[in-house]
């Protein structure tokens, strides 16, 4: 083999462990669980499930975790896992808050970003050059961010003016748009309460309505990351270190570069997020704000099973159940366990098709359950609702484990020559 065949995007390979779902396949799973979303909108009467505005609310809430999740794919594509996402995102927040109150907030965003990848390089130096444990290092950084940020907001935002050693001043708004003509058209269509036609309009409501120029390039990046690492000799070399280090290095790739360039990109990202949380979704620094954003995109990405698409739908999921804590959410989760409970007698019905009979049932208890629950009571309590996103990301990630694969030398050692 020579080193032409890292030269160009290869022909895709079958891949072990389950085929993976094809598009067509997956457009119409979307549309059955919206069109069983809309059904129990109408009889329930929790209209707010789907509006415009709950729905705008969770792709705020999405982009942040769509962006860590990002910065997950890029290291883990290239080997190296990155538990230090929250850590970076930490850093993101206090540069990016740090320089948009000083110099504007898109010298804010440039910062937040810088603030990550400066995080990432730690991370880079330990895991790639001393081949330090993934996950110590990760825990350790995520440590020192935390811990960095606290030290330095004494001296920054503390004798400023609106700012305390845990908040910084208010930063400048990025601005918001909306699309004329097509956001009101679809809210007009929205509040008609149609079955699915006005479930559609909100969801594609909350795509149009009140957009911050942040958002739309952070939802360009995850078509831009596809082609870049899919449609790219670069990419095809990238994804090479984290597959088989030792082959790629006999055909002439330079590993150590591109776990590197991987694990720098990553903490841009991650960084990039911290960035949105400080001068988008709020316009000030406050300790604590990622609040596990960084784990739960990193949750996000494995959901995913390591593909850009698969890691946007699940940023979408849990910045949807996270907005419900926003905006009323306590008649709408009530809602949804209704949702919840149809979706598990589905899935019954598939174990039982496939002969998984003890896994069918158990499903079918369960959903008895959810029933029973949603009958017997007509709220549901405000706790619930503040850790839905958490309670979320230990359901999927359970219940998607055993249809995942991650690059197969992610995580592992590596060291230059050894292969000879």
């Amino acid at each position: 083999m020579s080193t032409a065949t890292l030269s160009k995007p290869q022909a895709k390979q079958p891949r072990k462990g389950g085929r993976r779902m094809s598009l067509p396949v997956l457009l119409l799973v979307v549309a059955g669980v919206l069109a069983l979303t809309s059904a129990v909108r109408l009889i329930t009467g929790a209209d707010g499930i789907t509006s415009v505005g709950q729905m705008s609310t969770a792709l705020q809430l999405a982009v942040p975790i769509g962006l860590a999740g990002l910065g997950g794919l890029w290291a883990e594509r290239a080997g190296v896992v990155n538990i230090g996402l929250e850590g970076m995102m930490i850093l993101g927040t206090w540069f990016g808050a740090w320089a948009g109150y000083q110099w504007g907030p898109w010298a804010g965003v440039v910062l937040g970003i810088v603030g990550g990848a400066l995080g990432a390089l730690l991370h880079a130096v330990a895991t790639v050059t001393f081949n330090v444990n993934h996950i110590v290092s990760g825990v350790a950084l995520n440590i020192l961010a935390l811990g960095t940020t606290r030290y330095l907001s004494k001296f920054t935002f503390a004798n400023a003016p609106g700012g305390s050693t845990k908040q910084s001043p208010p930063i400048d708004s990025l601005g918001e748009f909306s699309v004329p003509g097509l956001a009101g058209w679809l809210d007009t269509l929205n509040g008609k309460h149609w079955f699915l036609v006005s479930d559609i309009a909100g969801l594609l409501g909350g795509l149009f309505t009140d957009l911050s120029p942040l958002t739309v390039v952070a939802v360009a990046t995850v078509p831009l990351t596809w082609w870049v690492l899919w449609r790219t000799s670069f990419g095809l070399r990238l994804r090479s270190c984290g597959e088989n280090p030792v082959a790629a290095e006999s055909l002439g790739v330079n590993v150590y570069k591109y776990k590197y360039i991987a694990v720098l990109i990553s903490g841009g990202f991650a960084g990039l997020g911290g960035a949105f949380l400080s001068i988008v979704a709020s316009n000030v620094y406050l300790d604590g704000q990622t609040a596990g954003r960084g784990y739960i995109g990193l949750a996000a990405m494995i959901f995913g099973n390591w593909m850009p698409g698969g890691l946007a739908l699940g940023a979408g999921l849990f910045g949807y159940t996270d907005s419900l804590n926003l905006r009323g959410g306590t008649t709408n989760v009530h809602a949804l366990i209704l949702l919840l409970a149809i979706l598990l007698v589905l899935g019954a019905a598939w174990q039982a098709w496939r002969k998984k009979y003890v896994p069918a049932v158990i499903t079918v208890v369960v959903a008895a359950l959810m029933f029973v629950w949603y009958a017997t009571t007509n709220d549901v309590p405000r706790q619930l609702v503040t850790a839905t996103p958490y309670i979320v990301t230990l359901l999927v990630l359970s219940l998607s484990a055993q249809k995942l694969r991650m690059p197969k030398a992610d995580g592992l050692p590596y060291r230059k020559g050894q292969g000879k």
